[in-house]
């Protein structure tokens, strides 16, 4: 295997790293995104380093794949400013990476998938949607629910797992948390200005807004390459439900696995499911069923398993 940086043009330039493996080129390649927030190219956030998408691309590496993941707009290398980016944003930035991938000597650029993880599983479907010409498309814990009912089904999921002492407070404050989340919706659908305070916290509320209203169903629906899908059982974040709704919906074959006690970090978790575990899930690597999933998947579709593996 072997890393180089990769800077994909346009407004911001986006920084990133092409990941080859120890085969002789042109290979197929696969594009990583990464989830929400300010997340650089291995999926790490400054408070918690997920790796998805530097496991990924170590693991594809390995299988035979290249693959680029990239910093995110205002993160790492990337230069502008994450909180203003809204959703459609970054996935123009998914397609710009798409293109600067498939134009390197040492990638065969009809033989590239997405993958994208949480909000970068919905900027692959979205850029599949818009023709991107992909060889098939990799949705890890992807949703298929309107982002307004997602985000109060979060709250319903994830208030239970709050330590007793918030869950006392919020009992004596009568508060419902469902009710809390939807009235910031409100606030957040009545703002005009890319940054916003909501609850004393700047918000990127350009992004919230193009969430709150954005139905993947729709592009799902267009989506005319094969799809492999694949969500945990006890994701807090994302219904595993739907992947009956992306099966249903997507019209190109749709593989979808359902993994046993995944959460959304993509590792396992004992016990009953709970955001307060994450921690402890980091300090280990991408669930290594995930992993033979996407690499075994991604070579059958690039047509990679009917040449002999170097």
């Amino acid at each position: 295997m072997a890393e180089f940086p990769l800077t994909v043009p346009g407004d911001p330039a986006l920084a990133g790293t092409l990941t080859l493996p120890d085969s002789p080129g042109p290979v197929p390649a696969v594009l990583l995104a990464p989830g929400s927030g300010p997340l650089d190219r291995d999926s790490d956030h400054r408070r918690m380093r997920l790796g998805v998408t530097r496991d990924l691309a170590h693991a594809l590496a390995a299988a035979g794949l290249a693959s680029l993941r990239y910093d995110k707009r205002g993160v790492g290398g990337s230069p502008g400013d994450w909180r203003r980016a809204g959703l459609s944003d970054n996935a123009d930035d998914l397609v710009r990476a798409l293109g600067a991938l498939a134009a390197r000597p040492e990638v065969d650029g009809g033989r590239v998938v997405l993958a994208g993880h949480s909000e970068g599983a919905l900027l692959a479907t979205m850029a599949a949607a818009r023709g991107a010409r992909v060889a098939g498309v990799v949705l890890l814990a992807g949703s298929a629910t309107p982002g307004d009912e997602l985000l109060r089904w979060q709250a319903r999921q994830i208030a239970p797992t709050l330590p007793a002492p918030v869950r006392g407070v919020l009992w004596l404050l009568r508060a419902d948390l469902e009710r809390k989340v939807a009235a910031n919706h409100e606030r957040l659908r009545a703002t005009t200005t890319d940054v916003a305070r909501v609850g004393g916290a700047r918000v990127n509320a350009r992004w919230h807004r193009d969430f709150l209203a954005y139905d993947p169903r729709g592009d799902l629906a267009r989506i005319a390459v094969p799809v492999l899908a694949v969500t945990g059982g006890k994701d807090l974040q994302v219904p595993a439900a739907d992947l009956d709704t992306i099966a249903a919906t997507v019209p190109a074959p749709v593989t979808t696995l359902r993994v046993p006690d995944l959460t959304h970090t993509l590792r396992r978790q004992p016990g009953p499911a709970s955001l307060r575990a994450y921690r402890g899930e980091l300090a280990r690597p991408v669930d290594g069923e995930v992993l033979d999933a996407v690499t075994s998947w991604c070579r059958t579709v690039t047509g990679l398993d009917r040449v002999p593996a170097a």
